[in-house]
């Protein structure tokens, strides 16, 4: 148990944040996907890798971890009827008007700018790859908040792409010399 004096450790809070993802269905790759669609018409040397490792760096981001957790845990908790009435018939419907879900995601989005901002109202609008498939219910599986949550993750890696691309460029250095300078 935890005794109130000491605080929780990043690799805990780290480790805790992707095994929640993964037991939810959502890998990795399934996000850097996302991002590789967002980020790719602007940089014709990016890779899926480099997309994932994006990722993983904006998964270190204590915003972002604490949002994921929140969010799966009500989404979890909805699943087994645990939330109080109406809260409970609003998240399990993904009412339309609640918001709650998109303010928790976009609160973390904000660490990463406007160019986190304005993708992740894109994501949101129109549920690209795994995002679509967590807001098209299938079974009784609740996504109500991880959705949105996958979406600003993908948000946040992407602007880290587009800042770093454009820090490689005024360097006059790409993506690829940064890759071929680590083998």
């Amino acid at each position: 148990m935890f005794d109130g004096k000491s605080k929780v450790r990043s690799e805990v809070i780290a480790k805790a944040t992707k095994e929640a993802l993964q037991r939810r269905g959502v890998e990795l790759i399934d996000i850097a996907k996302i991002v590789y669609e967002m980020q790719a018409p602007y940089n014709e040397e990016l890779q899926l890798e480099q997309c994932v490792d994006s990722v993983m760096n904006v998964l270190k981001k204590r915003e972002l971890q604490h949002a994921i957790l929140v969010g799966i845990e009500l989404d979890e908790l909805c699943e087994q009827g645990k939330l109080s009435t109406p809260l409970q018939e609003i998240v399990e419907s993904d009412e339309g008007l609640f918001g709650v879900d998109e303010t928790i995601a976009l609160g973390a989005v904000f660490t990463y700018g406007s160019i986190a901002v304005t993708t992740f109202g894109h994501l949101d609008k129109n549920k690209v790859g795994i995002i679509n498939d967590l807001d098209t219910k299938k079974g009784n599986k609740v996504h109500t908040f991880l959705d949105d949550l996958v979406a600003s993750v993908a948000s946040c890696a992407a602007a880290r792409i587009a800042h770093r691309s454009r820090d490689l460029e005024e360097a006059g250095l790409t993506f690829e010399d940064v890759k071929d300078a680590a083998k």
